[in-house]
C-alpha cells in the first residue's frame, strides 16, 4: 500500500496551503468578530465574497465533487480530495470560500447525480458558481430523526403539483442571505415498502406557505450567517417537475447523500484536530508553571502523544474510506462510513478537550480556535446521525461478517 500522495495532489495541496496562509488565517479573527456580532446576524461578511472571488480565480473551487460526477466535477477522486479537505478543515469556516461547504456540497451531489437537465440548469449551475446557497430539510422535531424512515412531512400529489405539509428543524443554512433553495425529504407514498415511502423535492425558499418559525442555537451559538432553523410547511405547493429522481427515492437519496458527507466531515475533524494539537504544543513549550515548562509534565506529554496517535489513526481510516468509495461507491465503503463518523468527531472532541485543559482559562476563550473546534466536534457527534446509531449499525455488520467467516 502506497501512503504517498501523487504529485498532482501534492501540487494542489501546496497551492491550497499557500492560499490559507495568505488569505484565510490572517482574516480568521475578523471573520469571527463580524459573525459573532449580534448586529450582523444573518449578514454575509463582505470578507467571504472577497475570498470566494480570489479562490475561484485561483481555481480552488468545487474540489469536493468526485470525478464520476462529470461534467460538473473538477476531476478529483475522493482519495485525492481527502488531504485537501484536511487542509480546509484547519479553519472549517473556509470551506465556503472554496464552495465546498455543507449542506451545499451534498445538495450539489444530489442534483449532479439525480437532477433533470432543467433542475440542473435552474439550481445546480448557480450553486456551483457560488451565487446561491441551499438547505437540506430532513430532521423533524416530533420524531426520532436518526431513523430516516420516521419522517412525516407530507408530500401529496395534486394535479401538476405536489403539496407539502409538516415541520422540519435543524435545517442548516436556512438563514443565509444567499439561500434560495431547499431539498426537502418527506413522505409521499405511505402505503409503499418502508424504505420507499419517502421522496425528495425541490422547494424554492420564497414559496408561499414555507415559514421559518425560528432561528435555533446550537450550544448557544446561532452560527450566523447560515444558522439552523425550525420550519413549518403549510400547503406549500411546488410543480411536479421539482421531484428529484422520482417518488419513493427519498431514502436512497438520503443514504447516498450522507455517505460522502460523513467522510468529508471526518476529514474536517482531522484537519481541525491537527491544528489544535499544534497550538497546544506551542503553548506548553512556552508556558512555565511550578518552576518548569508545561511540556516537561508527564501528563501533558501523554495527552499530546495520545492526541497524535488518535489523529493519525483517524486520518488513515478516512483515507481508507475514501479509497473504498473510489473503488466501489457507497456500497463498497458502507462499513467504513460509520467508522469514520464515529471516530472522526470523537477524536476531534478528545483532542480539543485535552488542549482546552492545557491552555487553562484561555482554552475556553475566543482568543483561540479550541472552543470552536470543541463545539463543532460535539455537534458532529449528533449531526448526520448520533454515535449510537452508527455503532449499532457497525456492530450489526461486524457480527454478520464474523458469522460469514469474513
Amino acid at each position: 500500500m502506497d501512503f504517498n500522495h501523487p504529485p498532482k495532489v501534492l501540487e494542489l495541496k501546496a497551492k491550497l496551503e499557500g492560499f490559507m496562509d495568505e488569505h484565510v488565517y490572517p482574516n480568521e479573527a475578523d471573520y469571527y468578530r463580524f459573525t459573532k456580532d449580534q448586529n450582523n446576524l444573518w449578514v454575509q461578511p463582505p470578507l467571504m465574497e472577497e475570498l470566494k472571488a480570489k479562490a475561484r480565480e485561483a481555481g480552488i473551487w468545487n474540489w469536493f465533487l468526485p470525478a464520476d460526477y462529470a461534467p460538473w466535477s473538477p476531476g478529483l477522486t475522493n482519495l485525492e480530495f481527502a488531504p485537501l479537505a484536511e487542509v480546509m478543515g484547519r479553519a472549517p469556516w473556509s470551506f465556503e470560500a472554496f464552495n465546498c461547504s455543507a449542506p451545499d456540497r451534498g445538495n450539489m451531489e444530489v442534483l449532479a447525480k439525480f437532477g433533470t437537465p432543467a433542475q440542473q440548469e435552474r439550481w445546480l449551475k448557480p450553486l456551483l458558481a457560488g451565487e446561491i446557497r441551499s438547505t437540506y430539510g430532513m430532521t423533524e422535531p416530533q420524531v426520532a430523526s436518526s431513523d430516516a424512515t420516521n419522517m412525516e412531512l407530507e408530500i401529496k400529489r395534486d394535479g401538476d403539483d405536489y403539496v407539502l405539509n409538516g415541520r422540519k428543524w435543524w435545517s442548516s443554512n436556512i438563514m443565509h442571505p444567499l439561500n434560495q433553495l431547499l431539498l426537502v425529504m418527506g413522505k409521499s407514498n405511505p402505503e409503499a415498502e418502508r424504505h420507499e415511502q419517502h421522496s425528495t423535492i425541490l422547494v424554492p425558499k420564497d414559496t408561499p406557505g414555507l415559514e421559518v418559525v425560528r432561528a435555533m442555537t446550537a450550544l448557544e451559538d446561532y452560527h450566523s450567517p447560515g444558522g439552523e432553523g425550525e420550519l413549518r410547511f403549510t400547503d406549500v405547493r411546488v410543480p411536479a417537475a421539482n421531484m428529484i429522481w422520482g417518488e419513493g427515492k427519498g431514502f436512497a437519496i438520503a443514504q447516498g447523500r450522507l455517505g460522502p458527507g460523513r467522510f468529508q466531515y471526518a476529514m474536517t475533524c482531522v484537519g481541525a484536530a491537527q491544528r489544535v494539537l499544534e497550538v497546544m504544543c506551542r503553548r506548553v513549550e512556552e508556558r512555565v508553571a511550578f518552576g518548569q515548562k508545561l511540556s516537561k509534565q508527564s501528563s501533558i506529554r501523554q495527552d499530546i502523544a495520545k492526541s497524535r496517535c488518535e489523529i493519525e489513526q483517524a486520518r488513515l481510516l478516512v483515507l481508507r474510506a475514501a479509497a473504498a468509495m473510489d473503488e466501489g461507491g457507497i456500497e463498497a465503503a458502507r462499513e467504513y462510513l460509520p467508522m469514520v463518523k464515529i471516530v472522526g468527531p470523537g477524536m476531534c472532541w478528545n483532542v480539543a478537550e485535552r488542549a482546552m485543559q492545557a491552555f487553562g482559562g484561555q482554552g475556553v476563550n475566543e482568543d483561540t480556535l479550541i472552543p470552536r473546534v470543541w463545539a463543532l466536534a460535539r455537534i458532529m457527534r449528533i449531526a448526520d446521525g448520533p454515535d449510537a446509531v452508527h455503532m449499532s449499525q457497525l456492530g450489526k455488520m461486524t457480527i454478520a461478517r464474523a458469522m460469514n467467516g469474513g
